[in-house]
């Protein structure tokens, strides 16, 4: 299978790149855990979550179109579709909006499920779905101006119980993973688009949708694969959603890593007209395999590592 991806960027024209795994700052999105790394003698760093950050600095100092197969790790997450330390393949495009992006993904997805004539093939063309018409249509909620309570309503209605003050975003989160997804055909791909921007991480606002983002997520059947970004550029924004960042962490009383400093000064040099993607390999191959478990396509789980 990675070989099957670098047939297909070589083919495209993407250089792969390597990036640091260990890092002396990290991401502050509420939704992902940073592992912490601490050196004999005193250093300490963290582990990437994604090769993000780094990337998007060789972007800004001209890098052109790359790629990168990633070992990445994430606080937090076990369980039978994560584990806490996976394989991650991000890609960035110069000159791509998100929907050529998606184009692009799906050729790969396609491209590599046809390597093996043992493996499985999503069934169809990919249907595009816009997250607020996805949640309008199935659960009459506006994801702009639902309350956390009336989330929960529709979760309670759904037959979802689910204990922790979580807020709209986090009831959101929890309606698409655990009631949206699983009603989407096992054997097809599914693009959500344009999702709110209080969900934006570092996707830039939709010039088509006030108050959602260019942000897009792809599910074969209802197992997400992959997170895609039409990528902010505007420095000051990011600064703005960082800070949103921490004041969210300091309520609901998460760790605070330390800032990735040298990511925001490639920010404020100047990143170019991209859209980049992180697809996530070990669920791919779960896919391709037809597991429902991801301890069936990783050796070494968490545990046995």
């Amino acid at each position: 299978m990675n070989a099957a991806i670098r047939r297909f960027f070589a083919r495209r024209g993407v250089l792969e790149v390597e990036t640091p795994v260990l890092s002396g700052g990290a991401p502050l999105d509420p939704g992902v855990e940073s592992w912490c790394a601490s050196a004999p003698g005193g250093a300490s760093g963290y582990l990437q979550t994604s090769p993000e950050y780094p990337m998007k600095r060789l972007l800004a100092d001209g890098s052109g179109d790359i790629y990168q197969i990633a070992r990445v790790f994430r606080g937090e997450e076990r369980g039978r579709r994560h584990n806490p330390e996976f394989t991650l393949l991000e890609w960035y495009r110069q000159g791509y909006d998100d929907g050529r992006l998606m184009d692009e993904v799906l050729d790969l997805v396609q491209a590599v499920a046809a390597e093996d004539r043992a493996w499985a093939r999503p069934v169809g063309t990919a249907t595009r779905v816009a997250y607020a018409e996805l949640f309008r249509g199935e659960l009459g909620l506006d994801p702009l101006t639902c309350s956390a309570v009336q989330c929960a309503r529709a979760a309670h209605e759904a037959g979802l119980e689910l204990t922790g003050n979580l807020d709209r975003d986090g009831w959101l989160d929890a309606l698409m993973a655990l009631v949206l997804a699983p009603r989407f055909p096992r054997d097809r791909l599914t693009f959500i688009v344009d999702y709110p921007e209080s969900q934006a991480i570092l996707a830039r606002s939709n010039p088509r949708a006030v108050g959602y983002a260019s942000r897009f997520e792809l599910y074969w059947g209802d197992l997400e694969l992959a997170n895609g970004f039409h990528e902010l550029t505007d420095p000051a924004v990011f600064l703005k959603r960082r800070e949103a960042d921490r004041a969210r962490r300091e309520r609901q009383e998460q760790p605070i890593p330390e800032a990735d400093e040298y990511f925001a000064q490639a920010m404020q040099s100047g990143l170019p007209d991209c859209s980049g993607v992180a697809l996530g390999i070990d669920r791919l191959l779960m896919r391709l395999l037809d597991v429902d478990d991801i301890t069936g396509v990783i050796d070494f789980p968490w545990g046995r590592a």
